[in-house]
């Protein structure tokens, strides 16, 4: 057979997921860390004098190529990379142009990214050509001050021409947006329409208690249930039945007619239906971003050419993914629920 006869057969006949937690369900999607590194210093993922890893620690790009693959030989049908800032890992188009080959395959159904859109304009046409066909872009405000104040180093103008590119090159974005009290939830509703006017869904996200911070979280927590009743006071929303893959739930905005998404590991977790996993920069895997057992990949990676340790390594951990998370945002719970940074774990 020859192989656009073996592409052909594989995606008349994808391979039954072969990963399954111990409460059933399939794990297909896989988040994976290029970076712990960032251009911006958000104030709710990290501090502003952080410590990065050695770059030795990192695996290779050739060795994330590796282990991603391992993960769409065991049924992984959704990748996505992210950091810290994806983009700013260099060469990282050598790995996305090499993770497409499991588009061409029929073996994946998309490769994305999650992005802060700074260096977009430099890689949107490329990330197209290799099959990227939707992008999320973190973007909290449209005010050049306030993002300014929130990413530290960021340039709102610099974000919106890599949307705009991006778009251009026929990517379609969805925009990502942490909701705080007392910062952007006033522009929540501008935030919409804009949007939605430039053809992009916008997912609201609830702040979450990893990593150590230089402000109290519980200053900033807006719980998405006063969000949405806020929200359903102005507008008419209608519960939709769309799907990205991950954790979001979306409703239709009928005075935009776009689709406004939640994510809400604190007043409603999504632990249900987790289908995910996550990868760090070095090789180890989080079974759940808010708990801290984790899984050692990058000692099996390492010791042999072959993937059966790693593939071992995996199954193992996955027989430990946990029911759901403990995430605590109040003011007697001090200490993160996780010590680890978002920018650790990976998006």
């Amino acid at each position: 057979m020859d192989l656009s006869q073996d592409i052909k057969s594989a995606r008349l006949f994808p391979s039954t997921p072969e990963m399954i937690d111990p409460f059933g369900r399939a794990i297909t999607y896989l988040r994976v860390s290029v970076t712990d590194r960032c251009d911006f210093r958000c104030v709710y993922c990290m501090a502003e004098d952080m410590t990065f890893l050695p770059k030795r620690d990192l695996l290779t790009l050739e060795e994330l190529d590796r282990l991603c693959s391992a993960f769409v030989d065991k049924g992984v049908r959704r990748l996505r990379l992210t950091g810290g800032e994806p983009l700013v890992r260099k060469n990282v188009m050598h790995l996305v142009r090499g993770l497409s080959r499991h588009l061409v395959a029929g073996t994946l159904d998309e490769l994305t990214l999650t992005t802060n859109g700074s260096q977009l304009s430099r890689f949107a046409g490329e990330l197209a050509d290799c099959g990227v066909k939707r992008l999320n872009v973190s973007l909290d405000t449209l005010d050049p001050a306030k993002f300014k104040s929130i990413t530290r180093w960021g340039e709102l103008d610099r974000v919106l021409a890599g949307i705009r590119a991006a778009q251009a090159a026929g990517i379609k974005v969805k925009l990502n947006a942490v909701a705080l009290k007392d910062f952007n939830e006033d522009e929540i509703p501008s935030m919409i329409e804009w949007a939605h006017g430039e053809g992009m869904d916008l997912t609201l996200i609830e702040t979450m208690p990893m990593g150590e911070i230089d402000e109290d979280r519980t200053d900033r927590y807006l719980p998405l249930s006063a969000v949405r009743r806020s929200l359903a006071e102005r507008y008419t929303l209608s519960e939709i039945g769309y799907r990205t893959g991950g954790p979001a739930r979306y409703v239709e905005v009928a005075e935009t007619g776009g689709r406004l998404g939640f994510i809400t590991p604190m007043t409603h977790n999504f632990c249900e239906s987790c289908n995910r996993v996550r990868v760090t920069c070095t090789g180890t895997l989080y079974m759940c971003l808010g708990q801290e057992d984790a899984a050692d990949l990058r000692t099996p990676l390492r010791a042999s050419e072959g993937d059966e340790l790693l593939s071992r390594a995996i199954d193992e951990a996955i027989g430990r993914k946990p029911k759901g998370h403990d995430f605590v945002i109040d003011r007697t719970t001090s200490r993160p629920s996780v010590s680890r940074h978002m920018s650790v774990t990976g998006g």
